[in-house]
């Protein structure tokens, strides 16, 4: 389990080291390395199963160590594995991203009780970045719209999903990118859960919504292809460990109790 309480004053523990996405693979199969005194510029993260955990960022991939990607880790690990692996991404990301000042260009310094960028030339202060966004299953009866992005391996299909914008609700968002990417106008919208996703920095709002209609009008730009699938027959799904997932296979379990 991970604990979200920075390790103050620690200079030994595990070292999740992170490379443009790649994680270091440990001697144990999993992303963490033998617990081992911290170098300076180590960052400190947490604490998992209550031993001191802190993020090393690479500049190139040492050759002494296996490297996955952190898709392919959270396809290989364990469920509870999520939080860390997704907190150290997205802090990995942020940290190389914001070395030097966005406001003066002066470079800046990591504060050590938080994660916080300080620039002492100006001032100003740097957080990492979470983009909210809305995810959602549109149903129709038992039957789930699911679509294509072209980015996608060839054959899956999952549910849609969107970059809240300045102003707008989750809810309004929903609406939107459901009318934008498949032309699908939805009627009652329910809340389902959230997902950290660190692709690269993002808080998935997941949604089930119902469609109005069956008439489906794709925008042909994000989405490739769309189409109504039944429980009883299925394309090849997101991975397991994705929030998208999750939605597709509450909706399924619902189906089968009778209760969708």
């Amino acid at each position: 389990m991970l604990r979200r309480e920075l390790p103050r004053g620690e200079s030994f523990g595990y070292l999740l080291w992170v490379v443009d996405g790649q994680v270091a693979e440990g001697e144990s199969g999993s992303p963490l390395l033998a617990p081992q005194a911290w170098q300076d510029d180590d960052l400190p993260l947490g604490y998992w199963h209550d031993v001191p955990v802190a993020l090393r960022l690479g500049e190139s991939l040492d050759r002494q160590y296996a490297w996955l990607a952190g898709r392919e880790w959270l396809a290989r690990l364990p469920e509870s594995w999520f939080a860390l692996l997704s907190t150290a991404l997205q802090v990995a990301n942020w940290w190389r991203d914001h070395r030097f000042c966005g406001r003066c260009g002066s470079p800046s310094r990591h504060l050590s009780h938080e994660f916080a960028m300080h620039c002492d030339a100006c001032g100003h202060r740097n957080y990492p970045r979470i983009s909210p966004c809305i995810i959602t299953l549109v149903t129709h009866g038992d039957a789930m719209l699911l679509a294509r992005s072209p980015r996608y391996p060839p054959g899956r299909y999952s549910t849609l999903a969107g970059f809240i914008e300045p102003g707008e609700s989750a809810e309004e968002a929903v609406r939107r990118e459901v009318f934008e990417e498949v032309g699908v106008s939805i009627g009652r919208i329910s809340y389902y859960r959230s997902q950290a996703w660190p692709f690269p920095h993002a808080l998935m709002l997941g949604y089930f919504a119902e469609a109005a209609s069956r008439r489906i009008r794709i925008d042909g730009h994000e989405i490739a292809d769309a189409a109504w699938f039944s429980p009883r027959r299925l394309p090849q799904l997101p991975p397991h460990y994705s929030i998208s997932r999750a939605l597709i296979e509450s909706h399924l379990g619902a189906v089968a109790r009778g209760s969708a």
